[in-house]
């Protein structure tokens, strides 16, 4: 797979099967778009190119602060090629790319991905105040030699709801990890480095691993979680608490993961968890006693619910 950042930056000499989207997330609904993408482009002959964007023209358009995204640019680029893309290009999205008019849109796409087949879903748009609609590129189609697909949405069938990053998103924040992970097709993932926290989990028994989240990926809500935690080659069972530490009168939100039967220094390294089920949400107790009780039971239910997996 390749990547590039700048849609002027390809050059593609063969014709291209394209589909243009946010994909924050890289869904259900956008696998099931980009796995048919690629099986008629290697069907064609022709190669498979996602066109996504960043920031999201939400953040842009709507002047959004904080968390909302659900994978990096990086992460989202390594899920579409992992589904069989062959081109990736993430593109800024700014005030100057915004006004692009829908007729020049289309020219740039003809001129760098050598557009032959275009595929969206049946509210899309591009250009400037989104004028370039379906039946605009159909008829842009008919007249310079491209066609134009329109892919339904798919529905989940355990929810009967029409999969999107935004009910991904509020599933999260209600702390409801197994829609977001059914909506997904995986485990949701946080990354970052390991940082130095206040070692009171190494001081009560517990030690655990604070990591450095990007500060615009979307966290789940606060509570504990048990997952997966990733290491190099290395996988752990792994207890996640997210909050505020209330029974220390915290105020900051923090990502600490307990690595079950881990010993050893991870400070300074990237750790990547899974969040496969909420255990419980954030609960302030009864002096430390109570929350080392209850930290233990937490890491059993944990390592009962990961060992059916393992």
């Amino acid at each position: 797979m390749h990547h590039y950042y700048d849609l002027s930056q390809a050059h593609l000499d063969q014709p291209s099967v394209v589909t243009i989207g946010v994909f924050d997330g890289v869904h259900r609904g956008h696998q099931y778009l980009i796995r048919r993408l690629v099986a008629e482009a290697r069907a064609q002959d022709k190669l498979a190119v996602a066109l996504t964007f960043f920031p999201h023209p939400d953040v842009v358009l709507r002047h959004l602060e904080g968390r909302y995204y659900l994978t990096t640019p990086e992460e989202r680029a390594r899920l579409l090629g992992e589904l069989g893309i062959d081109y990736v290009i993430t593109q800024t999205f700014d005030e100057s790319f915004r006004h692009i008019r829908a007729a020049h849109y289309v020219e740039m796409l003809q001129r760098h991905l050598h557009l032959s087949s275009l595929w969206v879903g049946a509210d899309f748009a591009l250009g400037y105040q989104r004028e370039g609609n379906v039946t605009f590129l159909k008829e842009q189609g008919k007249s310079l030699g491209f066609e134009v697909d329109v892919i339904d949405l798919i529905v989940s069938n355990h929810d009967d709801m029409a999969i999107n990053s935004t009910g991904i998103r509020a599933a999260l924040l209600e702390g409801d990890i197994e829609r977001a992970n059914r909506w997904l097709g995986r485990p949701y993932i946080l990354e970052g480095e390991v940082v130095h926290g206040e070692k009171r989990g190494r001081q009560i028994g517990f030690p655990t691993a604070n990591i450095d989240v990007w500060d615009k990926m979307v966290i789940p809500a606060n509570g504990v979680y048990a997952g997966w935690a990733h290491v190099g080659d290395e996988r752990h069972m792994a207890v996640t608490n997210i909050g505020v530490r209330p029974t220390f009168n915290g105020s900051d939100v923090t990502v600490e993961a307990h690595l079950i039967d881990f010993n050893g220094d991870l400070y300074g390294q990237q750790l990547s968890l899974t969040f496969e089920k909420r255990l419980r949400p954030e609960k302030k107790f009864n002096g430390i006693q109570e929350l080392i009780a209850q930290i233990g039971a937490d890491v059993e239910d944990g390592r009962a619910y990961l060992s059916q997996q393992a």
